[in-house]
């Protein structure tokens, strides 16, 4: 864990709940994992009563220092019979103990259960990679399996449906957040962050999913998974969304095999998301929540965030505080913008997480962190959407240049050799990759009260002047002879035009966007 003064320490879990306010944040080794302990910790919190009694009092209840301390009683109360044991052999916490008699010959080495290194399980097609017998720390290895359930990949697992619980363990479904971003509010402390996200609870609460085997009737393997309703906000963040089980060390220090198939399958419906929000439609027509990309960044979609909390603020009275964007439209405005470089007096981070993978094979984490005032929700909108929207034309008009650059160099292509030709001279990549440090510094000051348009037009004129230095770049592969100079000169030229037409965004030709 993280401390207020930089420290890094290790706590237990009641011993962080206890002082989650002395605590910046929870470590880990990938955003995935760093989100999967805030989830169980939520989870603790739901079971454990500990959340506001309503949406009226919430705004309230996210400053009290004190709130959590009754989830950390709880935990440490826990009666003797309730075991919080990562290697117990009936009740192995967060585990299916019904794995055991196979473990030992149907498991493989611990890299099994971190999902960035798994891959598609044919790394070396001989499974050497996961036979590897280096042991894994206990603690990675808790935290491991914490991401496994809450955003392991679809695909298929090693196991062996034949010889062990039957034909389906081995097809894996994608678990709760393995298909969509995650938002979380950040705060100061950890305590707080875990307040900011902690919501009303509209019926029972649920039970935390402790093992398989203790709490609730689950499902087998002989048939395909039939998703069982969510039965509260401490059953939903603990979902064991695997089927897993660790073998120690002797010395119990470190995990030195692991087998893993599929896990729970809930019913999801938007109650369950309160949290997302949505980009577009699934092909069946219902919404579909903001995904991961591996071509998209999510700064791109950041407007969205903001445009929820000025959806629920304009709703006024009819507010119910039911998602995460209404509860912070629940804090009042600040009032008066607060002064250039002055910090506003609440701030809020909107974290967004997600995970790009193709079936079982993982290809990156994607994280995003967005700064939030209550009451400046329609100029961060603004900012954000016209910053995207300026960063979208920028990349048009360098892929418009690189095509003219292109149809210059070579006047009698083949068909076939067209898309690696363009590449030769198209900068796009340089520039979405160079213009995220810029919109963070956009949307920054936006959040410190700067004027919206001021800093859109530098930002415009920042991204003008880098992309046609990228663009310039790409073009010195040209050959030094006349058909190369006017290559070049076609591209920047169409580079130029299109930065100077009517349907310009006006930050980039240095007028008002009104």
């Amino acid at each position: 864990m993280s401390t207020l003064d930089d420290r890094l320490v290790e706590m237990n879990l009641v011993e962080l709940l206890h002082d989650a306010d002395g605590v910046r944040s929870v470590e880990g080794g990938t955003p995935g994992e760093q989100v999967a302990v805030v989830e169980f910790l939520l989870a603790i919190c739901y079971a454990s009563g500990t959340y506001p009694e309503s949406a009226a009092e919430w705004p309230v209840w996210v400053d009290r220092k004190d709130a959590l301390r009754p989830a950390a009683e709880w935990l440490a109360k826990r009666p003797e019979d309730e075991v919080w044991d990562l290697f117990h052999p009936v009740e192995p916490l967060g585990q299916n103990a019904l794995l055991a008699p196979f473990l030992d010959q149907h498991g493989a080495g611990p890299a099994q259960l971190v999902i960035e290194r798994v891959g598609d399980y044919n790394q070396f097609f001989d499974h050497h990679h996961l036979e590897h017998p280096s042991p894994l720390p206990v603690a990675e290895a808790f935290r491991a399996m914490l991401t496994q359930h809450v955003y392991g990949p679809a695909g298929r697992a090693r196991i062996s449906g034949k010889e062990t619980l039957g034909a389906t363990i081995t097809n894996l479904a994608a678990t709760r957040l393995g298909t969509r971003i995650r938002v979380i509010a950040l705060g100061d402390t950890l305590g707080e962050t875990l307040r900011l996200n902690l919501a009303p609870v509209d019926g029972p609460a649920g039970t935390l999913n402790r093992t398989w085997t203790v709490g609730k009737e689950r499902r087998g393997f002989t048939a395909k998974a039939t998703p069982r309703a969510v039965e509260g906000p401490a059953d939903l963040h603990s979902c064991l969304g695997r089927s897993v089980l660790l073998r120690p060390t002797r010395t119990g220090e470190h995990v030195d095999r692991v087998l893993l198939g599929a896990g729970e399958v809930l019913e999801l419906g938007d109650e369950h998301l309160q949290d997302a929000v949505y980009r577009g439609k699934k092909s069946d027509g219902t919404r579909k929540p903001l995904w991961a990309s591996a071509t998209r960044a999510v700064w791109r979609e950041a407007h969205a965030l903001y445009a929820a909390v000025a959806d629920a603020r304009a709703d006024g009275g009819r507010n119910d505080g039911s998602t995460l964007y209404r509860r912070l439209a629940l804090f009042p405005p600040a009032g008066v913008a607060p002064e250039p470089g002055q910090r506003p007096a609440r701030r809020v981070d909107l974290w967004t997480v997600g995970l790009v993978a193709k079936q079982t094979t993982a290809i990156a984490w994607v994280d995003g962190t967005f700064p939030f005032a209550p009451g400046m929700e329609a100029e961060l909108c603004e900012a954000s959407y016209r910053g995207s929207a300026v960063a979208e034309f920028v990349a048009d008009a360098l892929y418009k240049a690189a095509h003219a650059a292109w149809r210059v160099a070579y006047p009698n292509p083949k068909p076939t050799d067209k898309l690696l030709q363009i590449a030769r001279f198209d900068a796009r990549e340089r520039h979405w990759k160079a213009t995220r440090a810029p919109f963070e510094l956009l949307m920054e000051e936006t959040a410190l009260g700067e004027d919206v348009r001021a800093s859109l037009r530098e930002y415009a004129a920042a991204l003008a002047t880098a992309a046609r230095r990228f663009l310039t770049e790409r073009l010195d592969s040209l050959p030094r002879n006349a058909q190369g100079a006017k290559a070049r000169a076609a591209a920047l030229r169409r580079f130029d035009d299109e930065l100077d037409q009517r349907n310009t965004p006006a930050e980039l030709r240095g007028g008002s966007t009104s």
